[in-house]
């Protein structure tokens, strides 16, 4: 982490001081990185980085640095057209040690003009030369045994992306996904059938032996419960969730308990074992908090006084807890868990007995 240009920032000593407290809940709730275990993430960055709300000041992007400093490799949805905002992260983590790969935006209204991204620690992750966007294969029409053409398939809104890695000795092939959210109910169709089309897709992959390595599907899925019909279409496909995951609360930020992102792991050839240490880091408990919003108002302008419509603004609270700070931070809280990826005892152990 590159903490010099605060020196520069007129509101270096709170900034100083948040990220102090920042880096001690971090360190109670995330374990250290050590070299026998990866820890993997998951974090829907709101609209990273749009200026319906002004750009992204620099005091929350050395904040979001600081969350992703504590993962070895964490994949970031709603990443948006333009890279600046996550330039600027890459810059504050330290490009010595830290790189990211970032898909093309998906095209249409539905698909936002959003990318995918993974950034990862070079110190434990390498990429595995395996990188590309998830493309639901053409429908074949049969009559008997006779294929009488290939329709186009339908596509996700928002293209998947799907990345190889290498960490310690483990292989990881991460797809993170940011599926349609659509209308406001638990299993919304079009939500629960591009669930289905892209788990049942690296399952039937995975069972032809196409991806040896470990599949790890992860990102926002728009999950309202766990006992949904959504999550049963990610489950049904071959996935699972761990024990540890499974226990987390909610990764929205909102008054209503939803549990939108999700990370799934389907083992192939190599052991995949999670340690049962995982987590949902709520960073609102120590910046941008309830008690901050007095410390934002010139930063919020005209808008925290007023509407769009030119009306005094009934609720000023609710612009700063809903609105506001979720477009420097998020509306999401990132969600993690640690795998073992260190197998040299065993392996060491089974050369001794030939």
């Amino acid at each position: 982490m590159f903490y010099s240009a605060l020196n520069r920032n007129k509101d270096k000593k709170r900034i100083a001081v948040r990220l102090l407290a920042l880096k001690q809940k971090l360190a109670n709730e995330v374990p250290l990185k050590c070299t026998t275990n990866t820890l993997i993430a998951t974090w829907n960055i709101r609209e990273f980085d749009n200026k319906s709300y002004g750009i992204r000041s620099d005091e929350c992007l050395f904040y979001i640095a600081e969350i992703i400093s504590h993962f070895d490799i964490i994949a970031v949805q709603e990443v948006r057209e333009d890279l600046t905002a996550l330039k600027r992260v890459m810059r504050i983590l330290g490009r010595g040690n830290w790189q990211y790969i970032v898909s093309d935006v998906s095209e249409g209204k539905p698909g936002n003009r959003e990318r995918m991204a993974f950034i990862y620690d070079t110190r434990s992750v390498s990429f595995a030369s395996e990188a590309g966007e998830v493309v639901m294969p053409a429908i074949e029409v049969k009559q008997g045994n006779k294929t009488l053409r290939y329709d186009p398939a339908k596509q996700l809104y928002r293209t998947p992306y799907m990345c190889s890695f290498q960490s310690r000795w483990s292989k990881l092939m991460l797809c993170t996904v940011h599926i349609l959210y659509g209308k406001d109910k638990a299993d919304n169709p079009n939500r629960v059938e591009e669930i289905k089309l892209i788990a049942d897709l690296l399952a039937k992959r995975a069972r032809s032996n196409s991806t040896p390595a470990n599949l790890v599907l992860l990102g926002d899925f728009n999950i309202y419960k766990p006992k949904d019909i959504t999550m049963k279409a990610l489950t049904d496909a071959g996935f699972f969730i761990d024990k540890s995951l499974q226990k987390l609360p909610q990764t929205n930020t909102g008054k209503k308990a939803r549990f939108y992102d999700q990370i799934a792991f389907l083992p192939r050839n190599e052991k995949l074992e999670p340690t049962g240490k995982a987590g949902v880091f709520d960073f609102y408990e120590t910046v941008y908090t309830k008690a901050d919003e007095a410390l934002y108002v010139t930063e919020m302008g005209a808008s925290y006084h007023t509407t769009s419509a030119g009306k005094p603004r009934a609720n000023k609270s609710l612009y700063y807890n809903t609105y506001w700070r979720t477009f420097q931070m998020s509306d999401h809280l990132p969600m993690w868990v640690q795998i073992r990826t260190d197998f040299a005892q065993e392996y060491l152990e089974n050369l001794a007995k030939d």
